[in-house]
């Protein structure tokens, strides 16, 4: 079973800076993708951003140039092993529980393992 450990949520003025982290615990197989999620109240839930161990990335419209996502010792191919989301230029819209996905599969949609989630809250 996959663990994921999430960090980094909190609350932040508009126009200013998050950093998210997922880390896996425990895995008994290599992680090929992982991304964040977001569910905003009374949203579906969608996804924000991934990476796969080839250093592909994806990301939502809506935070394209403002959100990075990276991951620790980028020349492992094998295995994901904690990922960040940098998180700038945060709006009031960017509200909302993200929740850490991890998957064996190099894809850009993950989402065979969930995190808890962290709450991120951007004040106008």
């Amino acid at each position: 079973q996959v663990h994921l450990v999430e960090s980094g949520g909190g609350l932040v003025q508009a126009g200013g800076s998050l950093r998210l982290s997922c880390a896996v615990s425990s895995a008994p197989e290599y992680i090929r993708g992982m991304g964040w999620y977001r569910q905003a109240p009374g949203k579906q839930r969608e996804l924000v951003s991934a990476i796969t161990t080839g250093g592909n990335t994806n990301y939502a419209d809506s935070v394209k140039d403002r959100f990075t996502i990276s991951r620790d010792n980028p020349e492992n191919l094998m295995t994901l092993n904690t990922v960040y989301l940098h998180m700038n230029s945060l709006k009031p819209e960017d509200t909302a529980v993200y929740y850490c996905a991890a998957d064996t599969r190099a894809v850009l949609y993950p989402r065979e393992s969930w995190g808890q989630g962290t709450q991120v809250t951007v004040s106008s």
